[in-house]
């Protein structure tokens, strides 16, 4: 049996089995959701009404249909894409129109982009004005969702293929260990963006200003200097435009670094939620977790550009994925490469999802106890009921669907250790 087959029978095998084990973890939730849907949980009688506790049910349970919609139609354009010849026949349509060099391999990237971003428009456009807007979340209109969508293609391609034409110059240029650079280049890009990001491009979907409410401010301002923690300044953003998901985060480092609430946060929570709120987000920061991340990123990304720069220079990988590579110097491999491992990594980096969902989960936890040193459990509990409460969270979800996916503990066990502590 050649390398080829093996690897297209891997490929396959693996699609397949991540597939049925998606169906089986999202039918595992919809029928958990939906037996504990007809009465709260005894822990959380007197704070979630029962209307609240079903509107939670009835929404987790459409997006876990609405998701296995998703992932079967994700499925089947990663065939297209691969076994069945999709992206060779668009390399071949490409090479024949452009000839090969660097034009053609960027032009099959923005083209596989483009492609792949239509296919994926109808689920965008029901998840949005469908799914949100039948619970009550979304709060875009038409016309701003088309303006967000037009900036965010005008930035990805300003941003996306000077950095695409730097990565494939690389590979072209750089000798056998071109990977090693690449890699360089992609991590200082991300942290250049990380500076970048949240003072010029977040302003371009959304206001922001600085937080005016005294309280609120004096409270987060003297919870900020106990615990060691500086920024550029407290900003509450426009979230309200979009959706009525509420949230809080830290973003940038170094001068850039700044607190972000959003307005329907402020609407929500009272000062000392607020505050706890905050003290949570410092507890990550505290215990280095953003450091961790960006640390386990570098060293993730570094494995993943060594073996892109292995199987790369493998004619298996291609024509095992449903692809013939160009053997010509004139014509060469490079762009097709980084769509293939883009295609391939994922199929087999699902079984090893529940590992990073295990450890924010831990981190999680470690960021509530040290919100609850810092300022009162019953503050964390209640600000995080109202969160998923006004979130539509379920509070009953299927345990075995929580390892596998869930970033957060649930509600159960977050405030039960905060109880306890």
């Amino acid at each position: 049996m050649s390398y080829s087959l093996i690897f297209t029978t891997a490929f396959a095998a693996a699609l397949v089995a991540g597939l049925l084990v998606k169906f089986w973890l999202a039918s595992r939730q919809v029928r958990h959701v939906a037996r504990h849907r007809a009465a709260v949980p005894p822990a959380f009688a007197h704070t979630i009404t029962l209307a609240a506790h079903q509107k939670a049910a009835d929404y987790t349970i459409a997006k876990a249909r609405f998701g296995m919609v998703e992932m079967a139609w994700g499925t089947a354009v990663l065939l297209g894409w691969t076994l069945l010849g999709g992206l060779d026949l668009l390399n071949r349509l490409l090479l024949a129109s452009l000839g090969g060099g660097m034009v053609q391999q960027l032009a099959l990237l923005a083209a596989f982009a483009v492609i792949g971003a239509l296919l994926e428009l109808p689920f965008t456009l029901w998840q949005i004005f469908r799914l949100e807007e039948r619970f009550g979340f979304n709060k875009m209109s038409f016309g701003l969702w088309l303006r967000d969508t037009v900036v965010s293609t005008l930035i990805g391609a300003a941003i996306g293929l000077p950095l695409a034409a730097l990565i494939l110059w690389i590979m072209g240029a750089a000798g056998s260990t071109w990977w090693l650079w690449a890699w360089a280049a992609w991590m200082g890009f991300n942290l250049l963006m990380m500076l970048v990001y949240p003072m010029f491009i977040a302003p371009l979907y959304n206001k922001f200003k600085p937080l005016e409410d005294p309280t609120v401010k004096e409270r987060v301002t003297a919870l900020m200097k106990r615990c060691g923690f500086r920024a550029k300044g407290l900003f509450v953003m426009d979230g309200s435009r979009r959706s009525a998901h509420a949230n809080a985060y830290f973003t940038g480092f170094g001068a850039s670094k700044r607190v972000v609430f959003y307005d329907t946060l402020l609407r929500q929570l009272n000062a000392a939620e607020m505050e706890a709120v905050l003290a949570h987000e410092l507890g990550h920061f505290k215990h280095r977790h953003i450091v961790k991340r960006i640390a386990a990123m570098f060293a993730l990304s570094l494995a993943g550009f060594a073996l892109l720069g292995w199987v790369s220079t493998q004619a298996w990988f291609y024509t095992g994925l449903g692809v013939q590579p160009n053997m010509s110097a004139a014509a060469p491999n490079d762009a097709l490469a980084l769509l293939l491992f883009m295609l391939a990594v994922p199929v087999f980096g699902f079984f090893v999802a529940p590992l990073p969902a295990r450890l924010s989960r831990k981190h999680e936890f470690e960021a509530d106890a040290y919100a609850v040193a810092q300022t009162s459990s019953a503050d964390l509990s209640a600000a995080l009921l109202k969160l998923y409460q006004d979130n539509a969270s379920t509070l009953t979800p299927d345990p075995v669907f929580v390892k596998f996916y869930y970033s957060h503990p649930p509600a159960s066990e977050r405030l039960a250790r905060m109880q306890a502590a």
